[in-house]
This record gives C-alpha cells, sequence and structure tokens, in this order.
C-alpha cells in the first residue's frame, strides 16, 4: 500500500515513515500543498495522511484536490480540535480526523480499517467460527449471515482487526467517534457489546471476553 503523507513538521515526518515502513507501508511525503499536488498529480496513492495547516495554504483545499483527481481515501491528523474543522473535514469527504498528539498503534488500526472500507488490502477478516466480508459489509458465523447494526459493525470490525488483543473502552470509543461522525457514550457501548455477544455466542465457545476493569477481547478460541 502506498501512502501519501502531507506535514510540515519534520519530527513527525522522521517518526511516521519509520512507522510506515515498520507496518510495511510505501511512504511518500509532501511538506507544501504544492509539493502535495505534484505527487498527485505524478503518483497514485491508496491513502493519504493530511494535515490541515501547511506553509503555503491548507489540507482543505488538498482534500478537495484528491476527491476530484483520484477519489484518495483521506485522514485529515492535525491539531485542529474545535468542532468546525472536524465537520468542514468530513463535509468536504475525509474518511476520519485524528488529532494530535495520536497514538501510533491506533493511526495504524485507523488506517486499515479506512483501506478496508475502500476495498483495498485483504477484504475478509477471520476469528474462530466468524467471517466478516468488509467489501460487502457482511458477517457470518458457523456460515450464516448475522444481521449487525451499523454501530454493532464497526465495532466487531475493530475487534476482529487483532484477534487477541486487548482493547480498552476508550480505544473502542475513540476508534468509532470520529469514522462516524456521532458520540457514542459509555452506556451505549455495553449495550452494543452485549447485543454483539449474544449475536455472535456459541453454545460451546465465548469468544467475545470481557476483562474486568480492563476492556474487550476477541479470541480465535472461547475456551
Amino acid at each position: 500500500m502506498k501512502i501519501l503523507l502531507v506535514e510540515d513538521n519534520e519530527a513527525i515526518v522522521m517518526g511516521l515513515e519509520y512507522l510506515m515502513r515498520e507496518e510495511g507501508f510505501q511512504c511518500d511525503s509532501a511538506t507544501t500543498k504544492q509539493q502535495a499536488q505534484q505527487k498527485i498529480r505524478c503518483e497514485k496513492y491508496d491513502l493519504c495522511l493530511l494535515d490541515i495547516s501547511l506553509p503555503d495554504g491548507n489540507g482543505y483545499d488538498l482534500c478537495r484536490m484528491m476527491q476530484k483527481e483520484q477519489n484518495l481515501p483521506v485522514i485529515f491528523l492535525t491539531a485542529k480540535e474545535e468542532e468546525r474543522d472536524v465537520v468542514k473535514a468530513f463535509d468536504l469527504g475525509a474518511d476520519d480526523y485524528i488529532i494530535k498528539p495520536f497514538r501510533n498503534r491506533e493511526l495504524i488500526s485507523r488506517m486499515k480499517n479506512v483501506l478496508r472500507r475502500h476495498g483495498k488490502g485483504n477484504p475478509v477478516l477471520c476469528c474462530a467460527y466468524i467471517r466478516m466480508d468488509t467489501g460487502t459489509g457482511k458477517v457470518y458465523c458457523h456460515g450464516e449471515e448475522v444481521a449487525l447494526t451499523k454501530l454493532e459493525y464497526k465495532i466487531l470490525n475493530i475487534m476482529m482487526s487483532y484477534p487477541g488483543k486487548l482493547f480498552t473502552r476508550e480505544e473502542i470509543l475513540a476508534n468509532i467517534w470520529d469514522v462516524s461522525g456521532n458520540f457514542v457514550n459509555d452506556n451505549t457501548l455495553s449495550v452494543t457489546i452485549k447485543r454483539i455477544r449474544e449475536k455472535i455466542q456459541d453454545r460451546d465457545a465465548n469468544i467475545l471476553k470481557t476483562i474486568r476493569g480492563m476492556g474487550y477481547r476477541l479470541e480465535d478460541s472461547g475456551k
């Protein structure tokens, strides 16, 4: 996967280029709006990480261009946290909005979620008897399709991306807030997790585990 990073902070650029290489991504970087425009016209990318504030312009204009030139998935990576900035980004077609400072693992997880939604990479996720086809948005348990709400699907998608990983409640809420554009409170998360468990539970296996005081983990084996 080829990533375009548009960021004028050299320290952030160096750190993200290293992170991208470690995760198996090819990464090109641009520090100005003009450099980014040249790269977009000459290269094909799978995803763009885009800052709003640039020395010679702003990321909003670049986002418009990317939608027009390549229909390129965009994640805004910025220190701007005002609601009007977030709303404007989503109105322009951004796929996600991450506020600096950010956590590396969360960034990679969100990137992979965006890539999957755009049909890039492996569209099928598997864990124990559950199979999720991210290309069609369908989930199967023991080969039978299971009907999930949009929120249930998003949460299960996050957990199936990393079977065995412990997700804190805060991590899950952070991942579904910007993607959906709506605030999901703590009580709603508890109810939604309960409903997911009811829909995917197996008589002989409990694969969606609650780790008391910590969070949730989806396991390949429910024993």
